[in-house]
């Protein structure tokens, strides 16, 4: 399997300086994503009913053309604690499929996808000995060919597919109404500037699905999970994800009214990950040419709650936005920014109580269309 080892990486991945930056913190120490995944981790518990059933009920046309090995693929594994879970309990689920649909249980092969940069070392080094598969990784960007013609049987993603490639470019030029000036993040009072992230997530989204579709086979599943936001939701009493990276803008313009950096430093950053409505995604998916939506949820995060304290909260993020607050602005001003950032958070009786967090998780399970 020489070709599934070792991929074309698509050249987007070498190219955009962005793409390698959304690698999460590497290693196992304490401000690693290894050691403070808890938030996105839960979305494995209430993902993992809905998702066993779709398996049970849908695979039907896979087990009958099935060959000596079931290839699934977890796109954006990261360093794995969050992964080893999710591909466990789907090799359960398609094992107990197979059990009452194939007169033989075939091998299973996982293929780790993430960017090049990713801690590849730390994710095979915790790899669970229990596991009932065999492993393997596939480091590149997903938006583009990773795998074989018609080599997956089952491809998975959690909590990857909101980050872009890069940040829109309309959102860094000042001369566009959309540009981003003194914000890090799109705001509901910047239409334009939601527009452009919106619009980049969708093209990205689309690119994913057209890779995916030419390397799944025939009657295959796919399974995406992915953080969004409420269609409604009131600011003065809630808040989401995006409204917690917002803070960060404003702690960096803090800064830089100190002198720490300029004001103009802060006008050329901003996060390229953008978190969608259920009905955005809806509508991207329903685009799609490759594949039908089978069933879509829109679920409570549950993650909300593994986060004990104020710290944890800053040290969750400063886990997963690093590299990237590191690169611009440099890792000498990373521990003043993170303190002030959870000075404003313990400041905020909005912030503190996780039950006014309304971020949501989305689960979309997709089918290859057929011609």
């Amino acid at each position: 399997m020489a070709s599934i080892i070792g991929p074309h990486i698509h050249k987007r991945a070498l190219l955009k300086h962005t793409v390698a930056l959304n690698a999460m913190n590497d290693g196992d120490g304490p401000n690693s994503y290894f050691q403070n995944s808890s938030y996105q981790g839960g979305a494995v518990d209430v993902t993992k009913p809905i998702i066993e059933e779709e398996i049970a009920t849908k695979l039907d046309d896979v087990v009958q053309h099935l060959a000596s090995t079931f290839y699934i693929a977890d796109f954006g594994c990261s360093t794995g604690r969050n992964s080893f879970p999710a591909i466990q309990f789907i090799t359960q689920a398609i094992k107990q499929k197979l059990k009452t649909s194939s007169p033989k249980i075939p091998e299973f092969q996982v293929l780790f996808n993430d960017v090049v940069t990713n801690d590849f070392n730390t994710l095979f080094a915790s790899l669970p000995r229990d596991r009932l598969y065999r492993a393997a990784a596939v480091p590149g960007d997903f938006h583009g060919r990773l795998l074989p013609e018609s080599s997956l049987h089952f491809g998975y993603s959690s909590w990857s597919l909101q980050w872009l490639t890069e940040v829109p470019k309309a959102v860094a030029d000042r001369d566009s109404p959309a540009w981003n000036r003194g914000r890090v993040y799109c705001t509901r009072e910047r239409k334009d500037v939601c527009d452009a992230y919106l619009n980049q997530f969708g093209d990205e989204v689309e690119s994913f699905l057209e890779a995916r579709a030419v390397e799944m086979v025939s009657g295959g599943l796919m399974a995406i999970v992915v953080p969004g936001e409420p269609e409604f939701w009131n600011p003065e009493t809630e808040f989401t994800i995006p409204s917690e990276i917002n803070l960060f803008g404003s702690c960096l313009m803090d800064m830089a009214k100190k002198g720490r950096f300029s004001e103009s430093k802060v006008d050329s950053f901003n996060f390229p990950f953008y978190l969608p409505t259920s009905q955005q995604l809806k509508v991207i998916l329903e685009r799609s040419q490759s594949f039908s939506i089978e069933r879509m949820e829109v679920l409570n995060n549950p993650g909300k709650y593994t986060l004990p304290s104020v710290d944890a909260r800053a040290v969750v993020y400063r886990a997963v936005l690093g590299r990237l607050l590191t690169d611009h602005f440099g890792s000498e001003i990373m521990d003043e920014l993170f303190e002030l950032y959870t000075k404003k958070i313990a400041a905020s009786p909005i912030f503190q109580n996780p039950d006014n967090d309304k971020t949501t998780t989305i689960l979309v399970v997709l089918k290859p269309k057929t011609d």
